[in-house]
């Protein structure tokens, strides 16, 4: 009988009750530690966006950064990292959107994206969409030319896609509810 290989889903290991009950947490750090899963996650993403012209990666800290830097490298394309205040050391411009309980800022370097970069925005995790929107905001403040936005997994019952809308959205893993 021949083998079946691993589906990428089968690399995510779920983690009921945290960070509170009742929540389901899919934690990736498995499938980053394993050699052959990494590879082909950045293989998939690099096959997707490997002829759009990209000009720069823009990633959200801090599991974003892993898969952002090796898919810039792998395209040709520049990184920039979008990091929580206070962590960049540079001038920096920023967006504060909503969280469920409250509210967070996210900042950029004033020099990091230029009028017309094409950028392919990369996070870990598209949930209800709120982060990777704000984002956005961010890069449309500088002109930037979005072409797509990647996550290595969708939770797709919490329609994060909905606050994406009108962007080219691809999802490696899709999970719905459990």
């Amino acid at each position: 009988m021949k083998k079946t290989k691993p589906t990428l889903e089968s690399y995510v290991r779920s983690i009921p009750d945290f960070p509170k009950p009742g929540i389901l947490f899919r934690d990736i750090t498995t499938l980053l530690q394993n050699k052959t899963a990494l590879k082909e996650a950045i293989a998939l993403l690099v096959k997707k966006y490997k002829n759009k012209k990209i000009d720069l990666v823009v990633a959200v800290e801090a599991r974003g950064f892993i898969v952002g830097g090796a898919v810039a490298e792998r395209i040709g394309a520049g990184f920039v990292p979008v990091r929580k205040k206070g962590k960049l050391p540079w001038k920096t411009k920023s967006v504060t959107y909503e969280l469920e309980y409250g509210t967070d800022t996210l900042e950029m370097h004033q020099d990091a994206v230029k009028p017309g970069d094409k950028v392919l925005i990369i996070d870990d995790l598209l949930a209800t969409g709120g982060t990777v929107k704000a984002v956005t905001e961010l890069l449309k403040q500088d002109k930037a030319k979005i072409m797509g936005i990647a996550f290595l997994i969708e939770l797709v019952d919490l329609k994060g896609r909905d606050k994406l809308e009108g962007y080219p959205i691809y999802s490696l893993i899709k999970f719905r509810g459990e």
